[in-house]
């Protein structure tokens, strides 16, 4: 079979091309047909935009919900051309595909090797075509993937400015926080000399603990593992984590207190407070939404749709202090779960996570049961599957008029179902690769793997 090998430029080349074929359908089919091409929250950022080239708060156009850092950042779609953010987008997912590249190639993945896997997201059509419809997922996911790779490269001052920024932009990105924090472990930021002493130190301290230990016989062995605990806790209070949540959170509350000042309360609730309590039974995956349709005016409904947060936020601390120490594992795990648990969900939510898969499955391919040719192809399918009954539910009930509100809710359980099933599978068929290795130098785990 021949091989079709291409260099990483060339790939960005056909990136471009994908997205701006794209963008001349969507104008045309904007032009000419009924149902558009273009998102309507692009609608309402332009919109939003053009508020603020007036003087006004972008907040006099109704159902936006962002920053008006969003708005401000798209007002050339008011002076310049109205298709000027969707560039912006493409431009970001063009930024992330840079960042793949550059994320694998310092874990010891080959140029060649890397660009298939980078493939999986600048060729990717679904990711395409949110962008160029007009939504913003791939400027939070440059932010977040940004903050990464520099925290990744040990520069904290900026990465923690970049994650701080995608807070305060989307307030999802907290969640990998805890994992941030476990990363930097095992001699993160340490030079070589520093760590050999250190390990010296602990070998002889725990030598001494031993002997103590077998001194003092089984009935201290309650008192030992309170003071492992209490000093596992204390020895996580380092200066590198204490600078970073210090830097990231202080950049998040200026920013949002800058905006706070600007716009007052209604910027907090729109921004932030409103998706606490947010309702919606329209174009959303979750398996909760047929209860907020229910109680759509009842106040019960509030309040379990606040409820629904605690299993979701409890999965993904617990995912992050387990598997913390390989970020980009991890912030997959993460997302997806906070995806799967959201009480909305709807398909843009998919790039949360697909930013991540470039990263996730060379882990895959380590394992020969999670390969496409086996267990990985049956999670793929079986994906596609529950999604596909889904919108064929949903498409009844939204264009049709049909009453498939109980279908819809089961199909809403079988995606649930299915959701559950991969995220279990990952867990438990991935290949766990710490970022770091006990000296604080980047593990080049696919170094030896062509």
């Amino acid at each position: 079979m021949p091989r079709f090998d291409i260099t990483f430029r060339q790939l960005i080349f056909a990136s471009i091309a994908l997205h701006v074929v794209l963008l001349v359908y969507g104008h045309w089919q904007d032009t000419h047909l009924v149902v558009k091409y273009t998102d309507i929250d692009y609608v309402v950022f332009t919109d939003a935009s053009r508020y603020l080239t007036q003087g006004q708060s972008p907040y006099k156009r109704a159902t936006y919900r962002y920053t008006p850092l969003l708005a401000q950042l798209l007002t050339p779609n008011i002076y310049l051309h109205e298709s000027f953010g969707k560039w912006v987008f493409t431009g970001a997912d063009l930024l992330i595909g840079v960042l793949i590249q550059k994320i694998l190639r310092l874990r010891g993945m080959s140029e060649l090797r890397a660009v298939k896997y980078n493939a999986i997201w600048l060729l990717n059509p679904m990711v395409a075509n949110i962008s160029t419809r007009g939504n913003a997922e791939s400027v939070i996911g440059a932010m977040v993937l940004g903050s990464f790779y520099l925290i990744m490269k040990k520069r904290i001052g900026w990465g923690a400015f970049l994650y701080g920024l995608s807070v305060h932009f989307k307030t999802y990105p907290i969640i990998y926080s805890i994992a941030l924090l476990v990363m930097m472990d095992d001699g993160y930021g340490e030079s070589q000399g520093e760590v050999a002493h250190d390990r010296r130190d602990e070998k002889e301290q725990e030598t001494v603990r031993q002997l103590n230990g077998e001194q003092s016989g089984s009935r201290n062995s309650s008192n030992n593992i309170v003071l492992k605990t209490v000093k596992g806790l204390v020895d996580f209070v380092t200066w590198r984590r204490v600078r970073f949540g210090l830097l990231s959170g202080g950049w998040f509350f200026l920013i949002t207190g800058l905006m706070y000042y600007m716009y007052g309360y209604e910027f907090l609730f729109e921004t932030y407070l409103y998706h606490v309590t947010r309702k919606d039974h329209r174009h959303n995956f979750s398996f909760w939404f047929y209860n907020i349709y229910l109680t759509f005016t009842s106040p019960t409904g509030t309040l379990v749709g606040v409820l629904t947060f605690v299993p979701q936020l409890a999965l993904v601390l617990a995912i992050g202090c387990c598997f913390g120490k390989d970020i980009f594992f991890c912030a997959f795990l993460q997302t997806f779960a906070f995806v799967a648990w959201n009480k909305v969900c709807t398909a843009q939510y998919f790039m949360w996570y697909i930013v991540f898969l470039p990263l996730l499955i060379p882990c895959l391919a380590s394992n020969p049961r999670m390969g496409l040719r086996s267990q990985g192809r049956n999670m793929l399918v079986g994906w596609v599957i529950a999604q596909g009954l889904w919108l064929s539910q949903a498409y009844n009930l939204e264009f049709l008029g049909l009453n498939t509100f109980w279908n819809l809710f089961l199909a809403s359980g079988l995606m649930y179902a299915t959701n559950v099933w991969i995220l279990v599978e990952l867990i438990t068929g991935a290949e766990y690769e710490p970022i770091f290795n006990d000296r604080g130098m980047i593990r080049r785990v696919w170094s030896s793997r062509r």
